[in-house]
């Protein structure tokens, strides 16, 4: 379903799904350019289906259906239903917990165990059969058991990710797009102790960026303040994460009006703000 509505609005050219800016009636505010399954072509502009016209449609396609409750009441859906709906059936047909928080956009996926109206065991062993048939489908060549050449090879890969400063982050089987420039890499997890030689770099860089404006070789220079900048980004992640980790966040003692301190009968005194 997902694949027949992406293939229905994707863009002719580009081939992906056009951002459209989108309202949002809660927070009164416009939402930046996204991505919108659910969308329309309104003379040149593409826009957003409003939230009023999927509750008209959805109760206009209940009312045609002529379904009713065990009661024999007309059912009544929400848009919001849907995203249950979805989400019990996506898990329960073997899709992973995590892909359906990627899809129905979710920070926690305790949210999307939230949405499914199923129990963990039942999502794993939904997840377990799901696997089973894919294995059925595929080759069975390519789930032989590893030569020993190939073991060591998956084990060195986690052994040679250990740098001076931390741990590269990249998955196995992949090079590294920086040319082992550890220090732009975003990969790059710096270990928390290693923070006095990242400073030694930083000024390093500093020293060296000089040095090149001295001699006039300016096409160094860029590469130079790209290296610094993400030697500052890095320090300054590592130095947010210490100011988090350590103590208490001070809230502050809450302060009592005057109003509260007025005898029976007696106006309270105004309060003026500093």
């Amino acid at each position: 379903m997902l694949a027949a509505i992406v293939a229905r609005i994707r863009g002719t050219s580009s081939g992906t799904v056009p951002d459209v800016i989108a309202y949002d009636r809660y927070e009164c505010c416009f939402l930046p350019p996204m991505p919108v399954l659910f969308q329309h072509l309104e003379g040149i502009d593409r826009r957003p289906l409003s939230p009023a016209s999927i509750r008209r449609w959805i109760r206009d396609a209940l009312a045609a259906a002529g379904i009713t409750d065990a009661a024999g009441k007309p059912l009544v859906f929400t848009p919001h239903d849907f995203r249950r709906i979805f989400a019990t059936e996506a898990i329960m047909n073997g899709m992973p917990p995590h892909i359906a928080q990627l899809v129905l956009g979710h920070k926690d996926i305790t949210t999307t165990m939230g949405y499914k109206a199923v129990y963990p065991d039942e999502a794993i062993t939904a997840h377990r059969a799901f696997i089973a048939r894919r294995r059925a489908l595929r080759p069975p060549e390519e789930y032989r058991t590893p030569t020993e050449p190939e073991w060591q090879e998956f084990l060195g890969h986690f052994q040679r990710r250990k740098v001076e400063l931390g741990d590269c982050g990249r998955a196995y089987g992949t090079a590294c797009h920086h040319e082992h420039a550890c220090i732009r890499c975003a990969l790059l997890r710096v270990d928390p102790a290693r923070r006095g030689r990242l400073a030694e770099i930083r000024d390093s860089l500093l020293a060296r960026i000089g040095e090149v404006r001295e001699h006039g070789w300016l096409g160094e220079v860029e590469g130079l303040k790209v290296s610094l900048a993400a030697a500052n980004d890095k320090i300054a992640h590592l130095d947010l994460l210490q100011s988090r980790r350590s103590g208490a966040t001070d809230l502050g003692m809450p302060g009592f009006p005057a109003s509260t301190t007025h005898s029976p009968g007696q106006p309270p005194v105004p309060v003026r703000q500093p």
